[in-house]
């Protein structure tokens, strides 16, 4: 029995990964669609698969891959940018997989709403603060850096509601996948 039982092991772990880089390769495929089709600017899914991923995969390092081969995949469609502000933006995405790794021992919607608007205020400051330094747009003092910041402003409130929106989407359709047939058992 003992023997049964190892031999199954390494099947399962197998198992598992395939299931992981199976949802890696549909959230990176998902948000390079979304980010090459027409979109609400500054409402994507790539910072809100990032944390997805990361609370929900068995192998949670994995999560880091799904933004950033995002941002890559769809970056050869859309054109060069400038490489510095381009790897910043990148690192800024990939934030919220990070924090969604340490945030996943506190289970519910808070933990991952504030994870996600935390997130969401680290890639303004990250991205704003490349463009300040990298655009050439702003002059290289603090005045530059504020006017920068406040030049972004009218984007902040469509990122973090674009990031909770497709939390919720991500999350919720989790849920109804785990939950829906015992809800469709259920009388009305």
């Amino acid at each position: 029995m003992q023997k049964d039982l190892n031999a199954m092991q390494p099947n399962k772990a197998r198992a598992d990964l395939m299931m992981d880089l199976l949802l890696v390769a549909f959230l990176i495929g998902f948000d390079v669609a979304a980010r090459l089709l027409p979109h609400a600017y500054g409402v994507m899914p790539v910072a809100a698969s990032g944390l997805f991923a990361a609370r929900v995969l068995r192998m949670p390092v994995l999560a880091l891959i799904v933004p950033i081969a995002a941002m890559a995949i769809s970056g050869f469609a859309l054109g060069p940018d400038d490489w510095r502000v381009s790897l910043f933006v990148y690192a800024g995405l990939a934030i919220p997989a990070v924090a969604g790794m340490a945030t996943r021992r506190w289970q519910g919607a808070a933990p991952v709403i504030a994870t996600m608007i935390g997130s969401s205020l680290a890639f303004f400051v990250v991205s704003n603060a490349a463009v300040w330094a990298f655009s050439g747009l702003y002059p290289l003092t603090s005045l530059g850096l504020a006017d920068c910041f406040i030049a972004a402003l009218p984007f902040l409130d469509k990122t973090v509601m674009g990031d909770l929106f497709w939390c919720a989407v991500l999350f919720g359709g989790a849920w109804l996948v785990q939950h829906g047939p015992a809800l469709a058992r259920r009388p009305l």
